[in-house]
């Protein structure tokens, strides 16, 4: 039950559910490209996308220095 409350909440926030829609529109991408289609900032849109992972909503890949995220 605990699950479905994380995943709930996660998506009870706007700037997660526009993160969201932009994986399902991309596929995959790196912090600095959702960071800029959001206008956020890279710790704010590092924050939520840390949520939705812990929600199990995104994966995360690394390469090198970059982290991509998918859905």
């Amino acid at each position: 039950m605990r699950e479905l409350s994380d995943i709930f909440k996660a998506l009870a926030d706007e700037t997660r559910l526009a993160i969201m829609a932009l994986l399902l529109e991309h596929g995959e991408l790196c912090v600095c490209d959702i960071e800029q289609a959001i206008g956020a900032t890279q710790s704010k849109t590092s924050r939520h996308l840390r949520y939705l992972l812990h929600a199990g909503l995104v994966q995360d890949r690394r390469e090198g220095v970059w982290v991509h995220y998918s859905l």
